[in-house]
């Protein structure tokens, strides 16, 4: 069997010598293409994979006025493992295209011979009155005969369309640099694209405006000519979308008022505005069109972190789209997804839970096969279940996923990683340490065989996600090298500003204030929080974000009012991005109630409290870990209230309850929920029972690790408040002397 190593060039280029241009950059794509390494060597079109595509080989001199291709053109088609031809009205009216195309099949090679279209119309000579607008040269749209010449036999060329409106410039130079190789499109496209929105990162902007000009109605150019007439109106109704869709993001980009910005630039949030506002009004008559260009920049505004804007406009597209005579289950259950994860990061929980239902529903009654959005719907509604705390109902839907995707992928593949590391963090949230700490490096060591030492985001997420278990568990060395080498990824990918980096930054921050390194703690969050305000303005939602990480930071150094004031400004953010009964924005509150009430507001911490407690109940399940967490928050405030113990009892009797359940026994917040219910007792003047809890939970606190300083120094304050208002000194001393042992 023929092996690329038989042949001289890896592709031939046939083209009109006016599509000279297109020639060009394809064969300049072609010659630096580099191979993704986890493909090189595996199995290909011919033999083991190549590294790189070169060389092509292209004519740059126009044809003398032979009757033949001459001795220099024969030699180099019978010296070229495949043929492209850039397909154009002008390179269907060219004799000599024609000639290499027959040339070429002559040799036995028919199966290899590719289209890249560039103009014009696939089979148009078929349709009357638009034969000029033919792209296929004869030869290509019709078979050789045993006599070697053109017969009346259809053929079916493999084509990739870069023309506007279909697979575009880029994602067919990836179609066709896959089918020249023969492997998947998916398997190049790993290393284009940036795939997965992981809850450990909150939002990241900078792939709005990929996901903006990204609007593919790619359509397949290879139509059997007994099928010209059905092809022709099919066609020309997806050209018309095509053209249709085009012309509105090109208006839509086109400012003609800068005047009418807040600044002097026109932010993304403004172009999208004025795009949602003129799609109805503009596109009435064409539905089809209209719901396509809400879902997307409703999935926009989604990565935006607009989640009002967001879903106003993606239910509008499930509406219309329900409302279509003719739509497909794939685009049906793509609305679907997309207004459940924005109900799921707005906690209208059970709303969303109804639509991933219905999209798994109609998956799974398809006439067309869709094991992938069957596999997408299940990853959906695990990430629901974990905001509901459902961790092990999110547990067997993460292990399908992960066995859809091996059986279908195979074992090798990114997105099995994606699977692997999905589950590790599902079982980090349970408290399963150890088998989460498994999953991770799985994960992370089939991403470096499939990856090499070449920088992939996906890489770098999976260093983070098993730094913050490591560092969970205080093992503080190979923690802080994992930090590093996902930072310096960050680095080589992004440069020095982008919200990438900021969020290694932010990681790389808390490693250094769980080891007590304030000041390098605090210099990495001021930098990431300097980078976020630049590259999203100080209104942005993740700016929020990396204030509580800066607040914690104050705080553990003991600057309480500058913790407050960062936490609260976090606050105002996210509230003004989610609403005041999102889980997030309660959890925050819960979080400055506590601070409030360290600083002597008690007033201030009781009402901020009241208010984060009513906001997570409902919102989220009553045995949700974050209701349990600020419900045991506000029983530590309410013990200074005389008259409000028995609702402090009953406040952190559940939260003792409910914790261990959800982290386990030996999890150190299982120890802070028995210690501020020892502080509990300690007010109803149990002294037994206050002494048993209030040790007990420190010490699992202070030697199964994970809990920080601030914690740690809170349950001691307890426990120093106790023995101080009891009068057992001698008590006090000894309880301090094995301690420091």
């Amino acid at each position: 069997m023929a092996d690329w190593s038989d042949y001289k060039y890896r592709a031939f280029i046939s083209y009109s010598h006016a599509d000279e241009k297109w020639a060009s950059w394809l064969h300049r794509s072609l010659e630096s293409y580099r191979v993704p390494k986890y493909l090189v060597g595996g199995k290909s079109r011919l033999g083991p994979m190549p590294a790189r595509f070169a060389p092509v080989f292209r004519d740059r001199d126009e044809l003398a006025s032979s009757t033949d291709l001459g001795a220099e053109l024969n030699e180099a088609l019978a010296n070229s493992a495949c043929q492209i031809v850039i397909a154009s009205p002008a390179s269907a009216k060219s004799h000599w295209v024609n000639e290499e195309i027959k040339a070429f099949k002559r040799l036995g090679r028919a199966d290899r011979v590719f289209c890249l279209i560039v103009g014009g119309e696939p089979y148009a000579s078929a349709i009357p009155g638009r034969e000029d607008e033919e792209c296929f040269p004869h030869a290509l749209r019709f078979q050789l005969g045993e006599d070697g010449e053109v017969s009346d036999k259809p053929a079916e060329p493999i084509a990739a369309d870069a023309r506007p409106g279909k697979d575009g410039k880029a994602a067919a130079k990836l179609k066709l640099i896959a089918g020249l190789l023969g492997v998947g499109f998916d398997a190049l496209r790993q290393r284009e694209l940036q795939r997965r929105n992981r809850r450990m990162a909150f939002i990241s902007a900078a792939s709005a405006t990929g996901m903006v000009i990204a609007i593919g109605l790619a359509t397949t150019a290879i139509i059997a000519r007994n099928e010209a007439e059905l092809q022709r109106e099919r066609a020309e109704t997806e050209a018309e979308t095509a053209r249709r869709t085009t012309s509105f993001l090109v208006d839509l980009f086109k400012v003609s008022d800068p005047g009418e910005a807040r600044g002097r630039s026109i932010t993304a949030h403004e172009i999208l505005t004025a795009g949602a506002a003129s799609i109805e009004s503009e596109l009435a008559s064409e539905p089809v069109v209209q719901a396509r260009l809400m879902d997307t920049i409703g999935d926009v505004y989604t990565n935006l972190g607009l989640y009002d804007d967001a879903q106003e406009l993606l239910a509008k597209a499930l509406t219309k789209r329900r409302d279509l005579e003719e739509i497909s289950t794939e685009e049906l259950v793509t609305s679907l997804l997309n207004l459940a994860d924005v109900q799921t990061l707005r906690s209208e929980l059970d709303d969303a839970e109804a639509l991933f239902n219905e999209a798994l529903q109609r998956v799974e009654t398809a006439t067309e096969t869709m094991e992938t959005r069957r596999a997408d719907v299940w990853a959906g509604l695990a990430e629901l279940y974990f905001r509901m705390g459902r961790y092990e109902e999110a547990q067997p839907l993460l292990e399908r996923v992960l066995e859809e995707r091996r059986e279908r992928l195979g074992a090798s593949h990114p997105e099995v990683a994606d699977a692997l590391e999905e589950l590790g963090l599902n079982l980090f949230d349970q408290g399963n340490l150890e088998d989460a700490e498994s999953y991770l490096r799985e994960a992370l060591a089939l991403r470096r065989k499939i990856f090499g030492d070449e920088p992939h985001p996906d890489v770098a997420e999976n260093l983070n996600n098993l730094a913050n278990l490591l560092l969970n568990q205080e093992r503080f060395e190979e923690s802080e090298r994992l930090y590093k080498e996902a930072l310096d990824i960050a680095l080589r990918l992004y440069g020095e500003s982008h919200p990438v980096v900021a969020t290694a930054n932010v990681n790389l921050g808390n490693f250094y204030a769980q080891t007590g390194a304030f000041e390098r703690a605090e210099s990495r969050m001021v930098k990431a929080l300097d980078m976020r305000i630049d590259l999203l303005g100080p209104e942005h939602p993740d700016v929020g974000l990396v204030q509580t990480n800066l607040a914690f930071v104050y705080y553990d150094q003991g600057k309480l009012q500058d913790a407050i004031s960062a936490n609260g400004e976090s606050l105002r953010l996210l509230e003004a991005a989610l609403g005041n009964e999102h889980p997030e924005v309660a959890r925050k509150a819960s979080i400055q109630a506590r601070w409030l009430a360290e600083a002597g507001r008690y007033n201030e911490a009781d009402a901020l409290f009241a208010e984060a407690v009513a906001g997570l109940r409902a919102s989220l399940p009553a045995d949700h870990p974050r209701v349990a967490l600020a419900e045991m928050f506000y029983a530590d405030l309410l013990t200074r209230y005389p008259d409000r113990l028995e609702e402090a009892a009953r406040l952190a009797t559940l939260a003792a309850e409910s914790l261990p359940k959800a982290y386990g026994e030996d999890h150190w917040l299982a120890g802070l929920s028995s210690n501020i219910a020892g502080g509990v007792f300690a007010a109803q003047g149990d002294r037994e029972q206050a002494e048993l809890m209030l040790t007990s939970g420190y010490k699992l606190m202070r030697d199964h690790g994970g809990a920080s300083p601030s914690y740690l120094r809170g349950a001691q304050e307890r426990i120093a408040r106790f023995y101080r208002n009891t009068g057992q000194k001698a008590a006090y001393r000894a309880w301090i002397e094995s301690d420091e042992q």
